[in-house]
């Protein structure tokens, strides 16, 4: 833990970051380490229940979400998702991946649950943005760390469905759309808004006491600030009083939840306890398995280098690097975030900073956390 410690406030001192929490666990063993500021102005130091906007790692909850619905019957893995998402009943796709957006065919097979499971709709985010369906995305998929900027979902995904798909429903991983679509999925789907069903279903039952869509007003006081890197150090980007004071229009399921480090890891120990009376052992097992082929993950190089995919989150494939378990389960936020299972040793690794990231690339801090985190003496035993 001294080492953990250490590595935080070196890239504190650093400039790296003004501040971070950090909690690694295994079973009933939690350790928490904190460094630098949760708001450089002010002074306020960093604390073990600091509240963090989560970004991506918001993907891996709303799967789960989707599962208790595939559990309750109302939704089926087959299911073709135009009977609650009618816009995308009859999408058009891109006759070749790197094709004009006016060279267009009907979609082979209908989009399913599964597929916005596994991010194989046919929407999302290759490496390549250049590709024509990828820049007409952008015109879209707005970026998730403004949530207030983004139209509500009957607008959103009628706007959505007047872009074509980059690949064939199920034969390409894109990132991203298709959480966003997860989310608009569960609301129609449960008949409740999905900050509503998310409450009901996951975050009561587990105590995550400091997770939703918005920070209320008598918790901002431990809502952190969100900075961009600039030329001086740290750019002001949002506040407790900012974006996420009050709920969006949009909840976004691919990234627009705030938490803490103790409420994500009350989450992943829930899945390591086999759903706990949220899921049944066979959804979490499907939840953090690799659901991809090879082919599937060809062009997605940029975001799952020596990774794959299960249901909301990357599962670790390849040891390409020092940092990478084989099983491992998680993912990244844009906001400087990163969170991890690995199911066969019982293992917990959270990470929250309040810095932007430039691109999907994990920053040297989290390179060097889940090092760490990753090596024995470091776990809790």
């Amino acid at each position: 833990m001294d080492e953990l410690q250490e590595l935080l406030d070196t890239h504190v001192a650093a400039g790296t970051v003004p501040g971070a929490v950090a909690l690694v666990a295994r079973g009933d063993r939690v350790e928490v380490r904190t460094a630098g500021f949760a708001d450089i102005e002010s002074g306020t130091p960093m604390a073990a229940d600091s509240i963090f906007r989560l970004a991506s790692i918001t993907k891996p909850i709303v799967a789960a979400a989707v599962l208790v619905l595939v559990e309750d019957g109302v939704l089926a893995f087959d299911d073709p998702v135009a009977k609650w998402l009618p816009e995308l009943a009859s999408p058009m796709v891109v006759r070749t991946p790197d094709g004009p957006v006016d060279d267009l065919v009907p979609a082979v097979r209908p989009i399913t649950v599964a597929h916005l499971l596994t991010s194989t709709a046919g929407y999302g985010f290759s490496s390549d943005f250049s590709r024509p369906a990828v820049q007409a995305l952008f015109s879209v998929q707005k970026d998730g760390r403004e949530p207030q900027h983004v139209p509500p979902p009957d607008e959103w995904l009628a706007a959505l469905s007047r872009v074509p798909l980059g690949h064939q429903p199920g034969e390409g991983w894109l990132y991203n759309t298709s959480s966003d679509l997860q989310g608009v999925l569960i609301a129609r789907a449960s008949g409740r808004s999905l900050p509503e069903f998310l409450a009901e279903r996951l975050f009561e039952p587990l105590g995550m006491t400091d997770t939703g869509f918005a920070v209320p007003p008598e918790q901002r006081h431990r809502f952190t600030t969100y900075y961009r890197p600039s030329a001086d150090g740290f750019e002001r980007a949002d506040g407790p009083d900012g974006q996420w004071s009050h709920l969006p229009a949009f909840p976004s399921g691919a990234g627009g939840l705030v938490s803490t480090a103790r409420d994500w890891h009350r989450f992943a120990r829930m899945l390591l306890a086999g759903g706990e009376h949220v899921l049944s052992a066979e959804s979490v097992r499907q939840l953090v398995t690799d659901q991809l082929t090879r082919s599937q993950r060809e062009g997605s190089e940029l975001f799952l280098e020596g990774q794959s995919w299960g249901f909301g989150g990357a599962v670790d494939v390849d040891p390409v690097d020092p940092w990478i378990v084989p099983g491992r389960y998680g993912w990244i936020g844009g906001t400087g975030t990163t969170a991890h299972l690995v199911p066969s040793t019982g293992a917990i690794a959270v990470l929250l900073t309040q810095v932007a990231s430039d691109g999907p690339e994990a920053p040297k801090l989290m390179r060097d956390f889940w090092t760490l985190a990753n090596a024995e003496r470091t776990l809790p035993h």
